[in-house]
């Protein structure tokens, strides 16, 4: 129950933290390369960890295979309903809002700003609710999946940690983006994702009071949570990388993929 609190603790409030070091030291500019590592975090630990461990089990392929099928139908379902999106489009729309606001300032100030702080307001009411909504129901998702993992190996539960942390940290950076509209500002948005990514712990205490001496779920837990790293890896993330780039770029993007991959064997090899 600790090693599950701690590893929670780590990819729930601890890409927070991470995330808000990394904007305040402005390397959002890197950020297309921490969704290369991500990708590769993800899918590494879904094809060469969690589903070879659940495959190992007595339980049969079929029955399996269909629990990957039905995780990948339910968290596509839950991105229709925009609680499960890893998406950063909004960092990207408010950058060219708040650009455009910049360009029309000098000619109508005291319109503007007023017109501004009223979109601004409006934005979050409809936005920054949604985001911590969201955020909530993910990071109970992944508290439950990566409880699993640690149930199921030692090693797999870091592994899964890893991988949630990789992705949760470019996403809480645009997160931060939508929430700092707000006029409380960026330690009131702080706060609040720090308060979402702590329910991954309340989402793995509760996994393993329900998963303890039963066991025998734990392969179809595992197939769950490679159907939900897949599902953000392949509908999300990759497809955000899929733009024209130059040789160099592609380079880049491939080389932070294969980092990703090798993360999590490191984290494994290390902490298991």
């Amino acid at each position: 129950m600790l090693i599950i609190f701690l590893g929670t603790m780590v990819c729930g409030v601890g890409s927070v933290l991470l995330a808000w070091c990394l904007s305040r030291a402005l390397l959002n500019r890197y950020q297309q390369h921490m969704l290369s590592l991500a990708a590769g975090a993800l899918l590494a630990t879904a094809f060469l960890h969690l589903l070879p461990e659940a495959f190992a089990s007595d339980v049969s392929p079929q029955s399996l295979f269909i629990a990957l099928l039905i995780g990948l139908i339910f968290f596509f379902l839950l991105d229709k309903a925009e609680l499960w999106h890893h998406g950063h489009e909004h960092s990207h729309d408010m950058g060219h809002a708040h650009h455009g606001h910049h360009e029309h300032g000098d000619s109508h100030s005291a319109h503007s700003e007023s017109q501004h702080e009223h979109s601004t307001s409006s934005a979050f009411r409809q936005g920054g609710w949604s985001v911590l909504l969201g955020d909530s129901v993910h990071a109970f998702g992944d508290g439950m999946l990566v409880a699993g993992a640690f149930m199921a190996n030692l090693g797999l539960g870091w592994a899964a940690t890893a991988a949630v942390l990789a992705h949760e940290i470019p996403h809480h950076m645009g997160d931060l983006v939508v929430l700092s509209q707000n006029p409380s500002g960026r330690s009131r948005a702080l706060i609040k994702l720090m308060l979402s990514g702590a329910v991954t712990c309340l989402g793995g205490e509760i996994a393993f009071l329900l998963l303890e001496g039963r066991e025998a779920i734990v392969p179809f837990i595992l197939c769950i949570a490679s159907s939900s790293y897949l599902y953000v890896a392949l509908a999300d993330l990759i497809p955000q990388l899929q733009k024209r780039l130059n040789a160099k770029s592609t380079l880049a993007q491939i080389a932070w993929l294969f980092a990703g991959m090798i993360w999590v064997q490191a984290s494994i090899h290390w902490l298991s």
